[in-house]
């Protein structure tokens, strides 16, 4: 177009426009005054720039805004929708739900704080505690959890799995998948509570063997180090017992070789055992052979350091006629309790010089059970207690009731108890904790019982005289029997 200008105006001729006719009806109100027909001169003055400039007519202007329009009329009740939707969702309260939970050893007021931090956090939750009795508990869970009066949520020892098989439910990965479990927990936790590619347990304790001596007793007989080894141990010893003089003992040095009145004699066994090199499942074999002679030795001549006429090992400590014992870190209550005033020191357990390092573990789980009809909500409950700050918070609860709490299960709060004086040498053996179903004082009536009666008959066996392979070679046959019953392999 602008170059017929330029020609049109070489040509001095009168400028000429392609217009559309114009409707001669057309009201003025139609069209913009701006869009209006340019006469012949305004035309002429306006040059070609002002033409290409020129406003949008009118009709495009007003289809844009319908466009708009209908755009933001779509936006509106598209976000209508969504609000009502969130409205109506979350004015729809959950289900309630009651979850029951089996414990033992903690009184309710310990956990109180706890499960109301969570029924806060949970509104439609109620936790209902039940502290039960030790005694037939295991029994009566079994019991009644088959006949659906059982709880959501229970206790049970760490050597118990293949007792349960039938009312524990494996925790599910959307709760806690196995590589966090596995982060979080000690490795003990991570053999003893896995079956197949399933946990079956949340722990929120730890605990095991430990040796623990009379600080005074120590003194006394010259000795001013903790002993390490067992031939630490053996040279000790010597020096701690004191006998009359018709070689009565007045003072024993360590509390071991005999069944009838050592607390925890199974346990010692196992340990001994397992650092002999032996096997629960192969008694028959001079490991375990060598085993039970190392456990007797320290109650038979020429040594008799211990013998069945001293009072229970516990009781003899706690009076002072024993300078040493080895026990679970919980028996350091029942001892402390009965003569606040004694001195102890707590240590690790002897190892064998030059072995590899090797503990027993006794501790306590809380599981779910296969008959609750809220198991989901059962474990996210039990997640909650083993998050850092709430084990915590159990551990302040449970201190403020006694000399302390149970040790943290989570591998990133070991360092806090590292330096306690009783809880100390425990986290200093979570990584060599082994387990064997021989514990004491679990009160199963089944696994660790039977085969505690089965090794209590082998030790007195041999103080009659009989052979320490043969006594272990009658133990095996009786203790094969149990783990074919529960199908241990």
């Amino acid at each position: 177009m602008n170059d017929n200008i330029k020609d049109e105006e070489k040509n001095q001729l009168p400028p000429i426009f392609e217009t559309v006719p114009v409707d001669e009806n057309l009201q003025p109100e139609e069209v913009s005054p701006e869009v209006a027909t340019p006469t012949v001169e305004e035309v002429a003055s306006a040059g070609p720039e002002t033409i290409e400039e020129a406003p949008p007519l009118v009709y495009e202007t007003n289809k844009s805004k319908y466009f708009i329009i209908i755009g933001a009329t779509i936006l509106f009740f598209f976000l209508l929708i969504f609000f009502l939707k969130a409205i109506f969702s979350g004015s729809k309260k959950p289900k309630p739900i009651s979850l029951t939970y089996w414990g033992l050893w903690e009184e309710k007021e310990i956990f109180a704080p706890l499960i109301s931090l969570y029924q806060q956090k949970n509104s439609h939750i109620k936790i209902n505690y039940e502290k039960m009795s030790p005694i037939d508990y295991k029994d009566r869970l079994l019991a009644r959890s088959k006949n659906n009066q059982g709880p959501d949520i229970f206790r049970f020892h760490n050597t118990w799995l293949p007792q349960l098989r039938e009312v524990a439910a494996p925790l599910p990965e959307t709760v806690l998948t196995s590589q966090e479990f596995e982060k979080i927990f000690f490795p003990v936790h991570q053999k003893d509570l896995k079956i197949g590619n399933h946990y079956y347990g949340i722990p929120l304790m730890i605990d095991g063997l430990v040796l623990i001596y009379n600080q005074d007793l120590f003194e006394k007989a010259g000795i001013n180090t903790s002993p390490t080894n067992w031939d630490e141990i053996n040279e000790m010893v010597s020096k701690l017992t004191v006998k009359d003089i018709n070689g009565q003992l007045l003072t024993a040095g360590i509390a071991l070789g005999t069944a009838s009145n050592v607390e925890h004699f199974s346990d010692i066994f196992g340990l001994m055992l397992l650092q002999n090199g032996g096997d629960l499942k192969n008694l028959d074999q001079p490991e375990a052979a060598g085993a039970l002679e190392s456990y007797r030795k320290f109650a038979e001549p020429p040594n008799d350091f211990w013998n069945e006429q001293m009072p229970n090992s516990i009781t003899a400590f706690i009076q002072e006629k024993v300078a040493m014992i080895i026990v679970p870190s919980w028996e350091i209550l029942v001892i402390k309790s009965a003569n606040p005033d004694l001195k102890i020191k707590v240590v690790p357990v002897p190892q064998v010089p030059g072995g590899k390092p090797v503990s027993l573990a006794s501790y306590w789980v809380e599981g779910v059970s296969r008959y609750s009809k809220n198991q989901i909500e059962a474990w996210k409950f039990l997640k909650f207690l083993s998050e850092k700050e709430n084990l915590a918070k159990l551990y302040q609860s449970e201190s403020q009731n006694r000399l302390f709490g149970e040790a943290y299960s989570r591998v990133d709060m070991s360092s806090l108890l590292s330096q306690n004086e009783y809880l100390g040498a425990v986290i200093k053996q979570t990584e060599y904790y082994v387990s064997l179903p021989l514990i004491s004082r679990t009160f199963d009536n089944g696994l660790n019982d039977q085969i505690i009666q089965y090794l209590e008959n082998a030790i007195n066996s041999t103080i009659q005289g009989v052979a320490y392979n043969e006594a272990l070679n009658t133990a095996k046959k009786g203790i094969d029997q149990i783990f074919s019953q529960y199908k241990i392999e």
